[in-house]
């Protein structure tokens, strides 16, 4: 599955009859500044999507922090965002493409494909001496057709399975995963047989992807195989998303878990494990 465009392949692209429609899905955990960010400098002609209200539900937490949004909501925010059957698509923001892989992932869930990643973010395309554009865009409402349904997705049980009998890859950062802190959801620690892979382990030290047979050897090392099934998951299901497209540059389909940790630790009776030992399972107390 081809996943990345480089700075320069957009950029000529942009020059064709029909560009691509470019998305700015800037977002960061406990802050709300990503459209003022992207009203003060953003590639020309891109559209601003909302993390939490476009490519979200609302939080509840017997789903999560991020639940998937509904689909017909998803298809109208879409053709809000200027989307017409057969557009080609980029999406793009100012972390290596940590958040933007969401809205990739849930257009590829929705039966678009021709979706791309701006390899390197926004940081590449200014690196790449690249002109930005300020203030907001509203284009033309498109008329795409999006269905549902195109992408794997594995439920809260179904995970238990998948880091029994496969490989689940625990996305957040290693402090998180081992237990140590846990800043936003109620119980520390990670699912029992998941194993830790932070999701800025797909990133070369210039924020670009690293190439395919990297993460192939990097994911290999983890235990993902052909024949056993592979997914992941993360804190809310938004950075999982990046390591599901980077297992699909390394040349692997894997599933989403979209309620992640946020999940798995509001749902009495699962089990968490603590330390750097992904099957070690006890029960952190919970928060309260």
């Amino acid at each position: 599955m081809e996943i990345l465009i480089s700075a320069a392949q957009l950029h000529e692209r942009l020059r064709s009859p029909r560009p691509p429609v470019l998305l700015d899905v800037r977002w960061t955990l406990g802050a709300a500044d990503g459209r003022e960010k992207y009203l003060r400098g953003h590639l020309p002609g891109a559209v601003y999507v909302d993390m939490d209200t476009e490519l979200s539900a609302p939080a509840v937490p017997a789903e999560g922090r991020h639940p998937l949004p509904d689909p017909a909501a998803f298809a109208a925010a879409a053709r809000g965002w200027g989307l017409n059957d057969g557009d080609t698509v980029v999406v793009y923001d100012d972390a290596a493409g940590t958040s933007a892989a969401r809205a990739w992932w849930l257009l590829r869930h929705a039966g678009e494909t021709d979706v791309y990643l701006l390899d390197g973010g926004l940081a590449a395309w200014r690196e790449a001496g690249l002109p930005l554009a300020s203030g907001p865009v509203q284009p033309e409402p498109g008329t795409a057709y999006l269905s549902w349904g195109h992408m794997p997705v594995v439920g809260l049980p179904e995970a238990g399975r998948v880091a029994a009998e496969g490989t689940l890859l625990d996305a957040r950062a290693p402090e998180r995963y081992r237990g140590e802190t846990e800043p936003v959801d109620p119980r520390a620690g990670h699912i029992p047989g998941a194993v830790n892979r932070p999701s800025t382990d797909n990133l070369a030290a210039d924020g670009t992807f690293r190439s395919p047979a990297e993460l192939r050897a990097s994911f290999e090392a983890l235990g993902v195989r052909p024949d056993r099934p592979v997914a992941a998951y993360c804190g809310s299901g938004i950075f999982a998303a990046h390591e599901v497209a980077a297992l699909a540059q390394a040349g692997t389909s894997a599933a989403l878990y979209p309620g992640s940790w946020s999940q798995w630790s509001s749902t009495p009776g699962t089990p968490a494990a603590v330390g750097a030992d992904p099957g070690r399972a006890e029960n952190p107390p919970q928060k309260g």
